[in-house]
């Protein structure tokens, strides 16, 4: 019955991970795979979470199924820690949002969503852009193209303008909020309101993926993206994650949201994304998500959150710094200065996929072929190791 179904190539980047798994080397380092490490090289249970995990659980209650959208006071959690409770959108009931199964499972309801009420618009993705965006939308029936985006180390902030100002109107453009995923590259603020005033003159649709929230500038900060949006006046989709700032990724916490015209259009797409979810996986898992809109709803757990992502950014800002360093010391004369500037988790490398396969195959450092590197992945036992192989590849 199955003889014809043709094996799974495997994600790339997932695959690289199981590799890493099984490698017997002593000292082996992964710098492939998107989670936050911290100076143990553990994932970290945040003390916040912790709390406001027992909270959850000594509750005891009855766990029903949750509505389609989600619980709601998740939602409106997600509401006023994105735009602000006392926004003028959310107080006018013009945002709908729902509860996802991480921020990917808020992607794939979007894509949904866009292809049956948007059939004929295209997505934009940024080149190069996380590798599941292009599956996702594509996996939904819609046609994804590309903008400019990064080119010689650095943002092609006029090339992409060019491109999107010729973009058909309606078109999608899936942004990164902040902590850009392969590149570390961002938008800086100028930059974001020049583009906000494109997008809505060209009446397209921006789409902003916002997975590394608190990484990049702080919590605060990184939502200059979503409030420069919201300020420009035109509707867009945010689909956001707490997996990597509460250090949740098993649990799937993650949501989208809609910010539309009004309060009726906002209650149209709310219905509609019911719909999608419905026939997709009918309703979110209950636990994560209390305990995110624990943390968010509870003064000291949020303030306690907030600075255990203040303190895992400067640990990730630490090691750009140590490896920065040490690099310069061991190849001189080459200019090690993007990793310096580039923000959040990630960086690119500027190694080629043949220096990439030499640094696994021999020193045991993993990086996706891309160059990209998980830079929460080093800390200060590993940094001159992973500096040194580098240094060994590119001369």
């Amino acid at each position: 019955m199955f003889a014809h179904i043709p094996p799974y190539a495997g994600d790339p980047i997932l695959s690289l991970n199981e590799a890493f798994q099984k490698d017997p080397r002593e000292g082996k380092v992964n710098l492939s795979i998107g989670i936050y490490f911290d100076e143990d090289g553990k994932i970290p249970a945040l003390a916040s979470v912790r709390a406001a995990e027992k909270l959850v659980v000594e509750k005891a209650a009855a766990r029903p199924y949750l509505p389609m959208e989600g619980a709601a006071n998740f939602r409106s959690a997600v509401q006023n820690l994105l735009f602000g409770a006392d926004h003028p959108a959310v107080r006018a009931g013009r945002i709908a949002t729902i509860q996802g199964v991480g921020s990917s499972g808020g992607l794939k309801v979007a894509a949904d969503f866009l292809h049956a009420h948007f059939p004929t618009s295209k997505v934009f993705l940024s080149n190069p852009t996380w590798d599941n965006h292009r599956a996702v939308f594509e996996g939904s029936g819609i046609e994804t193209t590309t903008y400019p985006y990064y080119k010689d180390g650095a943002l092609d902030f006029d090339g992409m303008l060019e491109v999107l100002d010729k973009a058909p109107a309606r078109s999608v453009v899936l942004l990164h909020a902040c902590c850009h995923n392969p590149t570390g590259v961002d938008l800086n603020r100028g930059q974001w309101q020049r583009l906000a005033q494109l997008l809505n003159e060209r009446e397209l649709l921006p789409f902003l993926d916002l997975a590394y929230q608190g990484y990049g500038d702080g919590l605060d900060e990184d939502l200059f993206a979503v409030k420069t949006l919201l300020d420009a006046g035109g509707p867009f989709l945010l689909a956001n994650s707490f997996s990597k700032n509460m250090s949740l990724y098993g649990e799937r916490g993650g949501a989208l949201s809609v910010v539309c015209p009004d309060a009726a259009q906002a209650d149209k797409v709310l219905g509609q994304l019911k719909f999608m979810i419905r026939r997709n996986y009918s309703n979110p898992p209950t636990h994560g998500g209390q305990v995110v809109a624990t943390v968010l709803n509870t003064p000291e757990l949020y303030a306690q959150w907030k600075d255990e992502v203040a303190a895992m950014r400067t640990r990730i800002l630490a090691m750009r710094s140590a490896l920065h360093e040490v690099l310069s010391t061991k190849v001189p004369g080459r200019n090690f200065d993007y990793f310096l500037s580039q923000r959040g988790m990630f960086s690119y490398t500027g190694l080629s996929p043949e220096q990439v396969d030499a640094l696994k195959n021999e020193h045991a450092v993993y990086l996706v072929r891309s160059g990209r590197m998980c830079v929460a992945g080093l800390n200060r036992r590993n940094v001159e190791v992973v500096a040194g192989a580098m240094a060994a590849v590119l001369r």
